[in-house]
């Protein structure tokens, strides 16, 4: 049986300690989809088609990745599709945990074919999160320590004022 799992998120915009959970998670799958997912409680900063442009970049070195989609759909309805049977969550601390038990609760209500798998944030990427980065990048600071190339590509390009260390 192929062993096909998924991170979802909202990317906004992709971390490096994203893509910490996303290149341990390539090595347990088969198949990893990355799925961008819009979040009702967020205000996004990137369109979808940004934030998947700068994930496919920072993931072209894991040739089991694939970047998907979704606007108005939960991931497990998505996951069902795509014959996922994992859905694998970063966890940084007791916050996130609370927030992702809840979360896996529901999802196996809905699907309890698929089960939820958490990886432990590596320390380095403890205190980094997208809301962060967002913060930094309005006060013109450099996030090239903690955001892949491609982000800080597209920073540069779409709001000419990245300042690097």
């Amino acid at each position: 049986m192929t062993k096909i799992g998924m991170v979802t998120g909202s990317f906004d915009p992709v971390t490096n300690g994203h893509l910490n959970i996303i290149a341990r998670a390539s090595q347990l799958f088969e198949t990893l989809y990355v799925g961008i997912f819009y979040n009702k409680n967020k205000t996004g900063l990137f369109t979808i088609a940004e934030r998947k442009a700068m994930l496919e970049e920072a993931v072209k070195a894991f040739p089991n990745v694939k970047v998907v989609t979704a606007h108005d759909s939960l991931a497990v309805d998505v996951a069902k599709e795509l014959n996922v049977g994992y859905l694998v969550r970063g966890i940084r601390n007791a916050k996130d945990l609370d927030y992702e038990a809840d979360l896996a609760f529901y999802n196996r209500y809905l699907a309890s074919d698929i089960e939820s798998v958490f990886l432990l944030t590596s320390p380095e990427w403890l205190y980094v999160s997208s809301s962060r980065i967002r913060e930094l990048m309005h006060f013109h600071s450099d996030i090239s320590a903690f955001v892949p190339e491609s982000v800080v590509k597209k920073v540069e390009e779409k709001y000419d004022n990245l300042k690097r260390i």
